[in-house]
């Protein structure tokens, strides 16, 4: 049997590893016969040599099943789960998932917290108070039963590889490598027993793959990895040149997303809340068509069932409903402070890194793991792109414990806005799609 040492020289080489090599360094790593930097080095030898499709199938299913894979045996309705790569203002998955599971798809979703300048779903559930996103796999198979959904974290049993090769990717630099994001995102969301997955790929200035062709690559692979692993599996590759909707922070956009299940809400939120939730009811075969599955999802918003299965699923999981019936009832700042324009014009541009570094400045988001996150803190933009603006009027409230977290933030959040005299029209949120037939395995 070939050593640690033989398989990265194997990598480095450019030499293809079989399952049985990769699945050896995999749970050498997790028995410690691998060493963390034997496993970096692999890791580096991987960034710069890349890995085939077959390989990075062997990575994702040997850090998948490097602990427990659910089964969901009781839920007998499709299951099908959304991922995003993060963005600014991304609370769709808050509204999406009570959404899907009211037309008939149950929707088992593992999701993450926020780092950097992109938000997390776990915060902006915890924006609810009680919610809990900690559920043992039994209790959260009973609820997506139950309720058609439920949203938890990552629990230890779940991918532990994944847990463990992610912390050395972001101590190495070798976060940037689409093999090693495509295994980390999927070995997560195949264990969550799901029959397919739809994927929000982002492309923009506010997303971790800053240009189109770059996630469109990244979409590629990750269908065609999860496509041989034996799910359906599409990705939608959308636009992250400005920030989703009108909110940034946990408690503002847990309120946007409830605006949406009340059958309102900003424009592009609601678009690509229906865009994706017309891929999940396509791939779950509960409609024949995307016209089908657009006006069974407008339904759902319009008759009140999606909102009713978010009021169950916040109850499930012990959170304040009365909150959800009363969003003025989430966690709001003390200090609210206005960015106002220094001259007139029309908003052609809004930079949603900036406002999400401003956002993680007025405490709601994190730039380490153990950072606790304010659910009121956050952005409120009041001059969406195309709106004119007179000198003095403003362009955004900042929500923070107090004024001076709220000032510093001041400068930065104005450079944020673009303002000129120019014409402005909006661009659709979606860019393409990405999809194919399954491979026999």
């Amino acid at each position: 049997m070939s050593s640690a040492v033989d398989l990265i020289v194997k990598k480095r080489g450019g030499g293809e590893l079989t399952r049985a090599e990769i699945q050896t360094l995999v749970a050498g790593l997790l028995s410690g016969s691998v060493a963390d930097y034997q496993m970096s080095a692999f890791l580096m030898a991987t960034f710069f040599r890349g890995m085939t499709d077959a390989e990075t199938v062997a990575l994702t299913q040997a850090m998948l099943n490097s602990g427990r894979v659910l089964k969901l045996a009781s839920v007998k309705k499709p299951k099908i789960d959304k991922h995003s790569t993060g963005g600014v203002g991304d609370k769709i998955s808050v509204c999406l998932a009570p959404l899907v599971a009211a037309c008939g798809v149950a929707v088992p979703m593992v999701s993450g917290r926020g780092l950097g300048h992109t938000g997390g779903t776990l915060d902006k559930l915890e924006a609810i108070p009680g919610f809990s996103v900690d559920l043992s796999a039994r209790r959260f198979e009973h609820v997506v039963r139950t309720v058609g959904t439920s949203m938890i974290g990552q629990t230890a049993e779940i991918a532990p590889a994944d847990r463990r090769i992610y912390a050395l990717r972001d101590v190495t630099g070798t976060v940037e490598c689409i093999p090693l994001i495509v295994a980390s995102i999927l070995s997560k969301k195949l264990a969550e027993g799901i029959d397919g997955l739809v994927l929000d790929v982002k492309a923009g200035r506010g997303a971790f793959m800053k240009d189109r062709k770059a996630a469109e690559s990244l979409a590629r692979a990750l269908v065609s990895v999860g496509q041989r692993a034996g799910k359906r599996v599409v990705a939608l590759v959308t636009d992250m040149s400005a920030p989703i909707g009108l909110t940034i922070g946990n408690a503002l956009e847990t309120r946007e997303a409830i605006a949406v299940l009340q059958d309102g809400g900003p424009a592009d939120t609601r678009e690509l809340t229906l865009a994706l939730g017309v891929e999940m009811l396509l791939l779950a075969g509960v409609t024949r068509s995307p016209q089908q599955a657009e006006a069974r999802l407008k339904q759902a918003l319009s008759s009140g069932a999606g909102f009713e299965c978010f009021l169950r699923l916040v109850k499930a999981q012990g959170g304040d409903v009365r909150s959800v019936e009363h969003p003025e009832r989430l966690p709001q700042a003390k200090a609210k402070v206005a960015v106002r324009a220094a001259k007139a014009g029309r908003v052609l541009a809004i930079d949603p890194l900036e406002l999400g570094l401003a956002a993680v400045a007025l405490g709601a988001g994190r730039s380490r793991t153990d950072q606790r996150v304010d659910p009121a803190a956050g952005i409120e933009i009041a001059a969406a792109c195309g709106t004119r603006v007179a000198r003095g009027e403003p362009l955004a409230w900042l929500h923070a414990k107090t004024t001076a977290l709220a000032q510093a933030e001041l400068a930065r959040v104005e450079r944020a806005f673009t303002l000129g005299s120019g014409s402005f029209r909006a661009k659709p949120r979606v860019l393409s799609r990405i999809t194919g037939a399954p491979k026999v395995r």
